[in-house]
């Protein structure tokens, strides 16, 4: 393949715990594929590969992935999810370790823990990309889930600052960054932002619309689905006093990442069917589980805008993906998605609000030719920003520069 990066070749590793469907294996699978366009030698290594449920290119053969510790269980009875996650991981780690020769940099996501083991091959340099601080992501409420997590939270700021190079995914997580890791902040450990990105090309400029408003997301309850199920609701229900001829033809369509392993995934999709039935439109809501790539563009292509419900969401790639697609995104005013959404012209920044919403959701259907407009203005501004040609000479500059020699 013909490079088009630096004339510095690395030997990259890639380690991530789990290769399945998200936005976070959408950022590694990128980093892996524009790090082989730079010419780079990319191999990465995971615990769990399903190869019916994972992005196409960690098939094409492109880069080799290699899986280490399947047989051990992710949780049990559904407890210990970051333990067994914290093993598993390890696992990768000493098996990388002992079974392959060094690395010149290793690219570690998620599981900090497995970093001071990689550095134990001293000419091997560590990158760390801290999609957010995990100890905020988890939960704190109970004091049995306190003295559970003490150990993990600590092991976690400890291991994150071993990095040779800290990577984040957006100024508010760099910020939240700082917040949470003090001890790293006061050393002057301050990390890098490399924004997550989209491979604009694979997106055609839609022919035609439907008057149907799109929702991706994984079936997880912070990722507030609910929001969309109750704001459309409103929004189709006052269709007796909004002045809005076409409104009886609208819908709602949520895609959303699903793995029946996960009791979580199980249990919020049936709240969210519960939810559009207590809301009256059940007819109008069509929920799909895990679609491919290809039939994500084609529902992002014949949608009239994506509703994105997650608060305070550290960055977001859905935003970037259906404004690559020429469509505007309603989402909430806080989080990534201010990063990213250019408000009143790519999209809609907005209270956490059934209310908020919808009204963002009348402005659209009640004139479709602006959500066309605003589309355009969306796919121009993802190019100009965040494709993953820029991601990939950011990263490659980043790696090639870390992986230089310090001078005495």
């Amino acid at each position: 393949m013909e490079s088009n990066g630096s004339s510095n070749k690395l030997r990259v590793a890639i380690v991530h715990p789990d290769l399945g469907i998200g936005g976070a294996e959408r950022l590694i699978v990128d980093a892996a594929v524009e790090l082989v366009k730079h010419g780079h030698h990319v191999h990465v290594f995971t615990s769990h590969h399903d190869k019916n449920r994972c992005f196409e290119e960690t098939l094409s053969g492109a880069f080799p992935v290699t899986i280490y510790g399947s047989f051990l269980p992710r949780h049990i009875f559904y407890r210990l999810h970051a333990i067994f996650a914290y093993l598993r991981c390890i696992f990768v780690a000493i098996c990388m370790l002992f079974m392959w020769p060094s690395f010149d940099v290793i690219l570690v996501d998620q599981v900090s823990a497995v970093i001071p083991i990689l550095k134990l091959k001293k000419s091997t340099k560590v990158v760390f990309y801290c999609h957010f601080p995990d100890l905020l992501l988890a939960q704190h409420t109970t004091l049995l889930r306190k003295v559970y997590r003490k150990p993990i939270d600590l092991v976690e700021e400890l291991t994150t600052g071993m990095a040779d190079l800290i990577l984040v995914n957006s100024k508010f997580t760099a910020s939240t960054f700082a917040r949470t890791f003090k001890n790293l902040s006061t050393r002057g450990i301050q990390p890098a932002v490399l924004y997550p990105a989209v491979s604009v090309e694979q997106f055609d400029r839609p022919l035609s619309s439907k008057l149907d408003f799109l929702s991706i997301n994984r079936f997880e309850r912070k990722k507030n689905i609910g929001l969309a199920i109750s704001a459309f609701a409103k929004l189709y229900n006052a269709k007796e006093w909004l002045q809005v001829s076409n409104l009886s033809d609208a819908s709602l369509t949520i895609v959303g990442g699903y793995d029946g392993r996960l009791r979580e995934n199980v249990e919020y999709l049936a709240e969210l069917k519960d939810l559009a039935e207590k809301e009256g439109v059940s007819q109008r809501v069509t929920f799909i589980t895990s679609c491919s790539t290809a039939e994500r563009n084609t529902l992002l292509s014949h949608c009239l805008c994506v509703i994105y419900t997650p608060m305070d969401e550290h960055f977001g790639i859905v935003p970037l993906e259906a404004m690559a697609a020429y469509k505007p995104v309603i989402a909430c005013n806080s989080g990534g998605p201010v990063e990213t959404i250019k408000n009143g012209v790519t999209g809609f920044l907005c209270d956490p609000t059934p209310l908020a919403f919808s009204n963002a959701m009348a402005q659209l259907i009640d004139d479709p030719r602006r959500a066309d407009t605003m589309g355009i203005e969306a796919q121009e501004h993802v190019s100009r920003s965040f494709s993953t040609k820029i991601f990939g000479k950011q990263l490659d500059r980043y790696l090639v520069d870390v992986s230089r020699p310090k001078e005495d």
